[in-house]
């Protein structure tokens, strides 16, 4: 079982920048290749960004590819997700998830959660 936790949320100015971190409990993180989602008020939670167990591997949501980074640091139990140049629309609950099947935007292949940050972008 892995337990996820979120922080590093907040409110920032269009332009600017946050970095999230999600710290994971238990002695398994590296085998997991974990994502990024997020859900914006009475919308679906989308898909932001995965990267692979190793680090290798990353994919982006195209409305984030070029401003966000996904990474991540097994010998912390932590994966990262740099924001730059925020936008209005960036504005949501940022939740990290772990896949024990490989890198993937579906919800479905996310096997555990964590509660959530929430980020909000001014305009």
């Amino acid at each position: 079982q892995v337990q996820l936790v979120e922080s590093g949320g907040g409110l920032v100015q269009a332009g600017g920048s946050l970095r999230l971190s999600c710290a994971a409990s238990g002695r398994t993180f590296s085998s997991y290749d974990m994502g990024w989602f997020r859900q914006a008020p009475e919308k679906e939670r989308d898909f932001v960004a995965a990267i692979s167990w190793s680090g290798s591997i990353t994919y982006y949501a195209d409305s984030v590819k070029g401003r966000f980074t996904i990474s991540r640091d097994n010998r912390k139990n932590t994966v990262y997700l740099q924001m730059n140049s925020l936008k209005f629309e960036d504005t949501a609950v940022y939740y990290c998830a772990a896949n024990p099947g490989g890198s993937s935007a579906y919800r479905s292949d996310y096997k555990y959660w964590g509660q959530g940050t929430q980020v909000t972008v001014s305009s």
